[in-house]
């Protein structure tokens, strides 16, 4: 059996998530669907001229995963150009945030995607787990009920 994927992180959402080409009536045509971590694959690469590693490392992804990603990516936006097909831009698996957990029951530490429901401990299966990224992209203080911040 496979394992799951990991969800891979992105730093942008796009407003605008759905093209057209000009001229073409929208209910005839089978769109493209680009996934928002394709579109940051691409971003990263293309836009911000990050090498394969870097890109990589921002995605929380292997490099031969950030090429598998890239390279899907860039087939589809080609076959939409070059058949005048519509992309729409949804889906895929992605967080917007990686955290770091700790667990109470046995001190293990962890990443998991900060938007997960349900955190248990990979080492213990314990639920009695906190986030330890106080002061990144938790400072706000969130509801959430793992997220309390543990001074180290």
């Amino acid at each position: 059996m496979p394992r799951p994927t990991k969800p891979r992180k992105i730093a942008f959402m796009p407003e605008n998530r759905y093209f057209i080409p000009v001229g073409k009536m929208r209910c005839h045509l089978e769109e493209v669907q680009l996934k928002l971590e394709e579109l940051e694959a691409m971003r990263l690469k293309d836009i911000e001229k990050l090498s394969q590693e870097e890109c990589a490392e921002k995605m929380h992804v292997s490099r031969q995963t950030f090429q598998l990603i890239i390279d899907e990516a860039r087939k589809k936006v080609a076959k939409a150009l070059t058949e005048g097909r519509p992309i729409s831009i949804e889906g895929g698996n992605y967080t917007l945030n990686i955290c770091k957990y700790i667990c109470k029951n046995c001190g293990y530490e962890f990443k998991e995607a900060y938007e997960k429901e349900i955190h248990v401990c990979p080492n213990c299966d314990s639920d009695e787990v906190v986030c330890v990224e106080q002061g990144r992209f938790c400072m706000k203080g969130c509801r959430k009920p793992w997220c309390r911040g543990m001074k180290k």
